[in-house]
C-alpha cells in the first residue's frame, strides 16, 4: 500500500510540473498571439496612411484636372459669344463667364475638401489601429505574467499537496496522531 502511495504522490508530483508548465506556455502563447495581433494593426496603419496621402494626391489631381475644363468651359463661351459678334468684355457675357469661372470654383474647392475628408477618415483609422496595437502589446505582457504567476500558484499547490499527502503517508504507516 505504501508504494501504491508513493507513487501515486509521484504521479500527482509531475501533474503539477506538467500544469505548471501549461501554464507558463499559454502565457507565453498569448503573449506571442497578442504582439502578432499588433503587428497586423500596424501595419493596416500604415496602409491607412497610405491611403490618406493617395486620397489627397488623388484629389489634387482631379481638382486640377476640373479646374482646367472650367477655364476650356469659359474659353468656350469666349469663343461662341465672340463669334456671335458680342463683346465677350461687357455685359451679360462678362457676367456668364464670370459665374462659370465662380462656380467652377466652388466645385474645385469641394473636390479638394471632399479629398481632404477622405484622407482625414484614414487618418482617423490609422490612429485607432495604433491605439489598437498599443493595447495588443499590453495585453500580451499582462497574458504572459499571468501565465508565470499561474505556474507558480501550480507548483506552490502542488508542492502543499505533496507535503499534505506525504505527512498524511507518514501519519498512516506510523500511527501518529495530532498531540
Amino acid at each position: 500500500m505504501t508504494a501504491l502511495a508513493i507513487g501515486a504522490l509521484a504521479v500527482q508530483a509531475y501533474s503539477t510540473v506538467r500544469a505548471a508548465q501549461a501554464a507558463k506556455k499559454a502565457g507565453k502563447a498569448g503573449h506571442e498571439a497578442a504582439d502578432s495581433q499588433a503587428d497586423l494593426a500596424d501595419f493596416n496603419a500604415a496602409v491607412a496612411g497610405v491611403q490618406a496621402e493617395d486620397a489627397v494626391a488623388r484629389g489634387a489631381e482631379e481638382e486640377s484636372r476640373f479646374r482646367a475644363g472650367v477655364r476650356g468651359m469659359v474659353g468656350s463661351q469666349r469663343a461662341g459669344f465672340a463669334a456671335g459678334n458680342i463683346d465677350v468684355g461687357y455685359g451679360s457675357a462678362a457676367d456668364v463667364q464670370a459665374d462659370t469661372a465662380f462656380l467652377g470654383e466652388l466645385d474645385a474647392l469641394t473636390i479638394r475638401t471632399n479629398a481632404a475628408r477622405e484622407a482625414w477618415g484614414y487618418k482617423v483609422q490609422a490612429e485607432d489601429l495604433h491605439k489598437r496595437a498599443a493595447i495588443a502589446r499590453k495585453t500580451g505582457v499582462m497574458l504572459e505574467a499571468t501565465g508565470r504567476e499561474n505556474a507558480k500558484s501550480a507548483y506552490l499547490q502542488g508542492a502543499t499537496s505533496l507535503v499534505t499527502s506525504g505527512a498524511n503517508l507518514y501519519q498512516a504507516k506510523y500511527g501518529m496522531k495530532d498531540a
